[in-house]
């Protein structure tokens, strides 16, 4: 079923919506007139989207980015409990509320809006109390959605970060190759020229990092790769660069079928993959070490140990390419955002300038930093398209709640690389031998 970003996924018909919201006699019965003063709080004047009402009212503008549709009471109910974020996504991920138009526009129109504010003032949780009780849709808490998670011990402990881990990668190989497409790799690619595919992206992304790392001139470099994924990373390295490569990440559904496409490629010999946490690495030597898309998940208690523990396996002249998504001033998941319980629990970004410093405490010489932002966005959309056009099939394989989280997550991502409110940078450091000599090239041109 081909499905564009301006269309809702197929999903059970609801009421339609009326071209003329239903304001003549009766209308104080109406859903969207009992809601009118509760509007006004969360939007303080217009409406950003149309909204639609389970009784097939209607409030807001016809010709906007696309209608926020209010399945059942149940939806209400979720925000009276939860006035907040994590109310609106519990309604989002088990479908009491939808979005119905362009996902990226009416997520901005709607952020716009309601920009820093995290929790509804009093005033509004009391005129949400009163039209609750009003629409009779006040009753037991509504139970939270299975795709919910809390985790428990100490913040960033090997055992709370592989939980962490296995949440977020161990939904399914399948769903993963939908989303992600051929070239199973999870994390911002490289589109360096106009009208390239995703796969093309993506090998152009890996084939930067593996010049940025100096491969090209060390045939048979040993290569660290951390938070490997499906080991797309060190197939390219050892494919292109015969690199010998040791791939580590937490999640076994990863190591499962990346070790299934080295064999298929016929790369055993030059790359492992390992189900390992990069804490437990002691006593081996690498030429070079990549961490793409892993570094979210150190956090910046553990920051300094993660950068001391990959410049303890660097050999002299050896070098680091952190990739990671950033945000000035730094950004944790707080615990009642959408993010950390249905995406990336316990995930932090750290500011640039503070991973720079982070790596220069460690002994690195930091060398390159580049910003892809721009180039995140563009993925995104790619994913995007890539469930939205087989939405049947992801239903099928994760369940429509876990569906609908990635599509949410992804969409907002995308939004705030564009807006600028998030980053991701290579940064790129050097570990110099005796005499302070690096073996970096003159100029960027020595890597393209």
């Amino acid at each position: 079923m081909a499905l564009r970003s301006d269309e809702r996924p197929a999903r059970p018909e609801v009421a339609s919506v009326e071209t003329k919201d239903r304001l003549g006699a009766g209308a104080d019965k109406t859903v969207a007139r009992a809601m009118s003063p509760l509007l006004a709080h969360l939007f303080g004047g217009s409406l950003p989207v149309r909204l639609a009402f389970w009784d097939g009212s209607a409030a807001g503008p016809l010709g906007g980015p696309g209608t926020l549709v209010l399945r059942a009471p149940r939806a209400l109910a979720r925000l009276v409990w939860s006035p907040d974020e994590l109310g609106m996504a519990r309604a989002f991920v088990t479908g009491d509320i939808d979005f119905d138009g362009n996902l990226f526009e009416m997520l901005l129109a709607l952020e716009a809006k309601t920009k820093g504010r995290r929790r509804l003032g009093p005033r509004a949780v009391a005129s949400g109390l009163w039209t609750a009780l009003r629409l009779g849709v006040i009753g037991l808490p509504p139970s939270r959605p299975e795709e919910e998670v809390r985790l428990g011990g100490w913040l960033h402990s090997k055992q709370r970060d592989a939980v962490a881990i296995r949440h977020h990668y161990d939904v399914g190989n399948d769903f993963y190759r939908l989303v992600l497409g051929p070239s199973m790799t999870y994390s911002c690619a490289r589109f360096d020229r106009e009208g390239m595919s995703l796969e093309e992206a993506q090998r152009s992304k890996h084939d930067l990092i593996c010049r940025k790392l100096g491969l090209a001139e060390r045939p048979g470099a040993r290569l660290l790769d951390v938070g490997c994924g499906w080991g797309s990373m060190a197939m390219h390295a050892a494919k292109n660069y015969a690199a010998r490569v040791v791939g580590v990440t937490l999640s076994a559904s990863q190591v499962e079928l990346a070790r299934e496409r080295v064999r298929d490629a016929g790369l055993e010999a030059n790359v492992e993959i390992r189900l390992q946490d990069y804490r437990d690495l002691r006593g081996e030597s690498f030429d070079a070490i990549s961490s793409i898309g892993m570094f979210e998940h150190v956090g910046t208690k553990r920051m300094d140990e993660y950068f001391n523990i990959l410049f303890s396996l660097l050999a002299p002249t050896g070098r680091l390419l952190n990739h990671a998504i950033s945000t000035p001033g730094g950004s944790r998941m707080h615990g009642r955002s959408f993010i950390n319980r249905y995406v990336f629990p316990d995930g932090e970004l750290v500011d640039l300038a503070n991973v720079a410093g982070a790596m220069e405490r460690a002994g690195f010489e930091v060398r390159d930093v580049e910003s892809l932002r721009e180039h995140y966005s563009e993925t995104l959309h790619a994913w995007v398209a890539n469930l939205e056009s087989s939405w049947d099939q992801a239903v099928a394989l994760v369940g429509e709640p876990r569906a609908r989280v990635w599509r949410l997550y992804m969409g907002g991502s995308a939004n705030g690389f564009d807006d600028g409110g998030i980053a991701v940078h290579q940064v790129l450091g050097a570990l110099p031998a005796q005499g302070g000599a690096s073996g970096m090239p003159r100029a960027r041109t020595g890597w393209g």
